[in-house]
Order: structure tokens, then C-alpha cells, then sequence
């Protein structure tokens, strides 16, 4: 028996629903992220939420641009903020961090935030987004690694210098404590 499009239930198409479930679970995820009290479990659900987005943009058409979201931010500044944590961190922190504390401000900036978003969203045309989304993968990709390979070299070199440089300082500081 194949597959109906839309959900029998409710009425909707599939897509529609598998949209509302990464909304939901991005939401979700980057609520943790600034609820937690544990920074490893903040870093983990950071990561979940970026690839919520990566699913969201396979869902619009931008396949590099979800490739792209899996490689920097959940394969390289996820893993390299996890990391930095895991080994900079002092065994005698303060149970209260920093950030905890200005709870105040931060839902007066959520509350403008939203504002922003919430006239940004109505104030655009949507019906021509899906032209200008296009992303020609296949160029884009050709452009990459043909003309710009150096640069993309260079910063993968740097980026590997600068974990390396990260793992030497923390572990140095644990022999001289």
C-alpha cells in the first residue's frame, strides 16, 4: 500500500510535517542550550540544533548550504568549542556561571529579538524566495575547489594549528599547576 501525500489525519503534506518536527526540535534544542547548567550538555544540544537547521535547509533546496551547516558548525566549531571546554576547564569553577546571571537582559534582547523577527517575517514577499534560494550546487562546488582551493587549504591548515596549539597550552598548565 503506498504512501497517501498528506498525513490522513490531519490533513497536511508530509514535508509540512517533517518541517514542523526539525522547527520543533531546533527550538527545543537551542532552549536547552541556554537552560542547562551543564556546558557539555549545552555544547550537545547546540549540536542538535544546527542539525535541525541542515535539515531544514535540505528541506528548502540548499543542499551545500546544509553540507556547509554539517561541516562548520557541527563538524569544526561544535566539536572545537566541546574540546576547548573539556580541556580548559578549571576543576574548581563555580558551580554559578556568568551568563546565568543576566537572565533580565537576556529576555529583554529576546523580547526585541522577536519583535525584528516577527516584522522582518511579515514585511517580506515570500512568494519570491524560492527563485532567489536556488543554489547551483554543482558550480559553487566546481568555484570551490578548482579557483579557491589554496584558501580552502590554508584555512583547514590554520584551523588544525590552532587545535593543536589549544591541546598543547591546556595540557602545559596541568603539569606546571
Amino acid at each position: 500500500m503506498p504512501i497517501p501525500d498528506t498525513v490522513p489525519v490531519l490533513g497536511i503534506s508530509w514535508s509540512d510535517v517533517l518541517f514542523l518536527v526539525f522547527t520543533a526540535v531546533m527550538l527545543g534544542s537551542a532552549l536547552l542550550v541556554v537552560t542547562l547548567r551543564d556546558i557539555i550538555r549545552c555544547g550537545i544540544a547546540m549540536v542538535v540544533s544546527f542539525a535541525a537547521l541542515a535539515g531544514m535547509y535540505v528541506m528548502l533546496g540548499a543542499p551545500f548550504v546544509a553540507a556547509a551547516q554539517v561541516l562548520v558548525y557541527i563538524g569544526a566549531i561544535a566539536v572545537l568549542i566541546l574540546f576547548a571546554v573539556m580541556l580548559t576547564q578549571a576543576k574548581n569553577a563555580p558551580v554559578r556561571l556568568a551568563f546565568q546571571t543576566q537572565a533580565i537582559p537576556a529576555a529583554i534582547a529576546a523580547v526585541v529579538l522577536a519583535v525584528i523577527v516577527a516584522l522582518s517575517v511579515t514585511a517580506t514577499d515570500w512568494g519570491e524566495v524560492g527563485a532567489r534560494v536556488a543554489t547551483g550546487t554543482q558550480a559553487l562546488a566546481r568555484l570551490l575547489f578548482n579557483e579557491f582551493i589554496l584558501p580552502f587549504e590554508v584555512v583547514s591548515v590554520l584551523l588544525l594549528a590552532a587545535v593543536i596549539g589549544g591541546v598543547y597550552l591546556a595540557k602545559r598548565e596541568d603539569r606546571d599547576a
